[in-house]
């Protein structure tokens, strides 16, 4: 059999589709445990963690890889599902004359590729609200009054949170290119106003601040923040994504098992242990996901 019949048979998309599955459940725990700050930690605490992480997220050249590959996985995933659900109805024109599902696969097994495509219009969706805007779109920088407390800002005067862990005077500086801060007049009153100033690079007319993607989500669902406009379907949204989360549920139901069994991981001996950890973790990590928003807007 030649290396093409090999990749177009539904052997291999089976394949294709169980690896890209399980990349994505890893994706989904390490999504979660990044967006649990959001509820965890609170405050301008929180807020600058969250921020950090973002800048994290996006700047670093290994994080930015796999990035890419789990793009190319939802996308692959995506296109694979809708290929063997296809290439499955064409191998089966008619339906049988006795028809009866639920003797033979449980519910989400059977709806997989409807599940799926839901599945994709939320992530489609959410990020055009959230990675769009956070790469394409104009966001705030992280601003913050006084933390932690400057010795000469008595008035608590705005300032932003520098990547370089120091903190400038939001009326003494300009932001230039998005995230570029450069001081107007680098006077020696300013050096000695702010003596714990540490201006990063070559220019020392130049930092980098954060963009509040905090912000950004906290007004999403419901909580005013300066420098965000208020969100007057913050509660649709909301339960938006709750349901979409339990569309998640329902996928993993099935979809974390069979993974195992289409790689012939699930044996005997392990099967049960398999099915058990499928289930957990089709409903906690879904739950917990669900939990931010919902935080975020009732409390």
């Amino acid at each position: 059999m030649s290396n093409s019949a090999i990749l177009s048979s539904s052997i291999a998309k089976k394949y294709w589709m169980a690896l890209t599955g399980l990349f994505l459940c890893l994706f989904l725990v390490g999504h979660l445990l990044g967006n649990l700050q959001l509820i965890f930690i609170t405050g301008e605490e929180g807020k600058r963690a969250f921020n950090e992480y973002a800048y994290f997220m996006t700047h670093n050249p290994l994080i930015k890889v796999m990035s890419y590959i789990t793009y190319f996985s939802i996308l692959f995933h995506a296109i694979d599902g809708f290929l063997l659900t296809f290439q499955n109805r064409k191998a089966r024109p008619q339906k049988y004359a006795y028809n009866n599902p639920g003797a033979n696969s449980k519910l989400p097994s059977r709806y997989m590729a409807i599940l799926g495509t839901a599945i994709l219009v939320f992530i489609c969706t959410h990020m055009a609200n959230f990675w769009g805007v956070m790469h394409f779109g104009e966001l705030p920088l992280h601003t913050t009054k006084v933390y932690p407390p400057l010795s000469n800002n008595p008035d608590g005067s705005d300032v932003y949170l520098t990547t370089a862990g120091s903190f400038l005077p939001v009326d003494q500086v300009e932001v230039k290119n998005e995230t570029e801060i450069y001081i107007k007049d680098m006077s020696a009153e300013l050096e000695a106003q702010y003596p714990d100033m540490k201006i990063s690079g070559t220019n020392p007319r130049y930092a980098e601040g954060y963009k509040d993607l905090h912000g950004l989500v906290m007004s999403f669902f419901g909580k005013k923040k300066e420098g965000f406009p208020e969100s007057p379907n913050a509660q649709i949204y909301v339960w938006l994504y709750v349901f979409s989360m339990a569309v998640l549920a329902f996928h993993l139901w099935h979809g974390f098992a069979s993974a195992f069994q289409t790689l012939g991981v699930r044996v005997k001996k392990y099967a049960a242990l398999i099915e058990n950890s499928g289930k957990v973790f089709s409903v906690v990590i879904p739950a917990a996901f669900a939990i931010i928003p919902l935080v975020i807007y009732y409390f």
